[in-house]
């Protein structure tokens, strides 16, 4: 099963951790994910606001990269995969669109690939049946509120992923691996990942909301497959406990690090010793609790 990987501006730097546990889980299943060559930034800080034709040129040309190679492309950030899906359905409406499009960009694009989220990929091609019997350290009941945020499932005309306000296969995913998928109305709520610059006041509030929420409803961590949200939710939370004074202390994971965490990785190999709010306690917590056994032991 082989895919165009699109990292983004995130999975090498700020969100390295996704970068290394995508990889680990990819490796296990056996997808092969090959990094788009030359790739760029597909703009979804900024572009898409003030320049339409850029902020469908800026995707379109890594499609077109993907393209070149036969290749659909996974896209674990959400922010990215929602770009892309917009481009795909501009250039499929239109053929002047796409011949604009292919225009600025100096190269043919066809849309004739699909943009996947990493989320599918991993979930519905490989499929969960076929993950389960890579797990070799079950999550032991992990409560976690799966967040998918507000750009992987809407718009659904666009996306054309999962339920657009219950979704479920990240809830899903986390069943499989031995968790327990906590059911909150926060699910497909806004962090204000847009307004980090210029409203930091409603950054807090809205990322605060999703955490205060998450732990009401008996959340002890939360997974997400979005580096915007995990800058807030993670890097955030301290300044969120001080602005609220609140104590939340809430770790937040790619979905894909309990992913490699169940199939045996350590929590180094993984990344997370990146984290803001140190997640390794309650990994070694888990570790302790009773429950399935190690596959194996």
């Amino acid at each position: 099963m082989r895919y165009a990987y699109y990292p983004g501006c995130s999975l090498h730097t700020t969100g390295i951790e996704y970068g290394l546990s995508t990889e680990a889980a990819a490796k296990t299943l056996g997808v092969e994910l090959l990094e788009i060559p030359e790739w760029n930034c597909c703009g979804a800080s900024a572009a898409h606001a003030t320049n339409h034709w850029l902020a469908l040129a800026l995707p379109a040309r890594n499609l077109a990269l993907a393209e070149k190679q036969g290749l659909d492309v996974a896209v674990p950030c959400a922010a990215c995969f929602n770009r892309m899906k917009g481009t795909e359905a501009a250039a499929r409406e239109s053929d002047e669109a796409r011949q604009n499009i292919s225009r600025i960009i100096e190269m043919d694009y066809g849309a004739t690939n699909t943009a996947l989220s990493l989320l599918d990929v991993f979930t519905n091609k490989v499929g969960l049946e076929n993950i389960s019997p890579h797990v070799k350290k079950p999550l032991k009941g992990l409560k976690v509120a799966c967040y998918y945020g507000c750009l992987m499932v809407k718009p659904p005309h666009l996306t054309h992923f999962d339920d657009p306000e219950n979704p479920m296969t990240m809830d899903n995913l986390m069943a499989s691996l031995g968790a327990v998928p906590v059911a909150w109305p926060y699910k497909t709520e806004c962090c204000g990942s847009g307004f980090a610059a210029s409203r930091t006041d409603l950054v807090l509030k809205m990322s605060y909301d999703v955490l205060r929420i998450a732990k009401e409803c008996g959340a002890e961590a939360i997974a997400t497959a979005c580096p915007l949200c995990m800058v807030n939710l993670d890097m955030r939370q301290k300044e969120i406990e001080h602005h609220y004074r609140a104590s939340l202390g809430l770790p937040v994971f790619y979905f894909t690090e309990l992913m490699a965490l169940a199939f045996g990785y350590s929590p180094e190999r993984v990344g997370l010793t990146k984290h803001f709010v140190d997640a390794k306690p309650l990994v070694r917590d888990l570790e302790q609790r009773p429950g399935t056994e190690e596959v194996g032991a």
